[in-house]
């Protein structure tokens, strides 16, 4: 029971139908630790070299833009969204975050503060007021996350999910993060497949505005290809990958250019 007096009840369900549920909130795996007092997730392996690197960091920002999409309030704007998954994942283990200037910059939310304020009217963080890019994560869930090392991993990942290079930082939030959501689904051969309903709650759009988003990352090359599967419900899509590129080549900070 939470301090409003609502009643909550845990269950076992796939992240499509929670999405697809009302009232829900995403546990992340994160948050779920092994008997030994380390997070295990029971459908990634143990770390044994760059491609599991890679995978690890993919698997954690999926699970984490899964969780935001039902902490935050859907009014939430992408770039807030953006801003959330990385205090998520560069936040200490009591909650506490320092997003640097530089990263700040280089994702083009330098001068956001609008940003920082939705963040703060949803009560999901509280600014320190002598250094605006210092924080505290108010969401419990946020709370003493295991493992810092491969969080951080994988927010930098996130900052570079498509093989052939960053997200052009000048595309939109609203593309950067359909970008970033497609990425996180993708399977090791460039491919992805996902439900419709997923990617517009993870995403905070309408189909239409999907549709139109996925339509520019293809115009900019960030995707080949894409399908809209209405029959089925789905979206597939494949990403644009430069010749020889490689999960391992890209894991270890290899460049590709076309």
């Amino acid at each position: 029971m939470d301090r409003g007096g609502s009643r909550w009840r845990l269950a076992d369900v796939c992240t499509a139908c929670a999405a697809a549920t009302t009232h829900t909130t995403v546990v992340p795996e994160s948050a779920r630790r092994s008997p030994a007092g380390g997070p295990r997730s029971r459908s990634s392996p143990a770390l044994r070299g760059a491609g599991d690197v890679h995978a690890d960091a993919q698997e954690r920002v999926r699970r984490m833009l899964a969780y935001l999409a039902s902490a935050l309030p859907q009014s939430c704007s992408p770039g807030a969204r953006l801003l959330a998954l990385q205090c998520a994942l560069r936040t200490n283990g009591r909650g506490e975050v320092h997003l640097p200037a530089g990263l700040l910059r280089g994702m083009r939310l330098r001068q956001r503060t609008d940003l920082w304020h939705e963040l703060e009217y949803a009560a999901w963080l509280r600014r320190d007021v002598r250094r605006p890019v210092r924080a505290r994560l108010l969401d419990a869930a946020m709370q003493d996350q295991p493992q810092r090392p491969q969080r951080a991993r994988a927010a930098h990942w996130a900052l570079q999910p498509l093989p052939r290079g960053p997200v052009p930082r000048a595309l939109p939030c609203a593309a950067r993060l359909a970008a970033l959501v497609l990425a996180a689904h993708t399977r090791p051969d460039g491919t992805g497949t996902a439900e419709r309903d997923l990617l517009t709650h993870l995403c905070g759009q309408t189909p239409q505005q999907l549709s139109d988003l996925l339509g520019q990352l293809a115009r900019t090359r960030c995707l080949s290809s894409w399908r809209d599967l209405r029959s089925e419900g789905e979206v597939a899509w494949q990403l644009d990958r430069p010749p020889s590129a490689t999960l391992e080549d890209r894991s270890r900070g290899h460049s590709c250019r076309a």
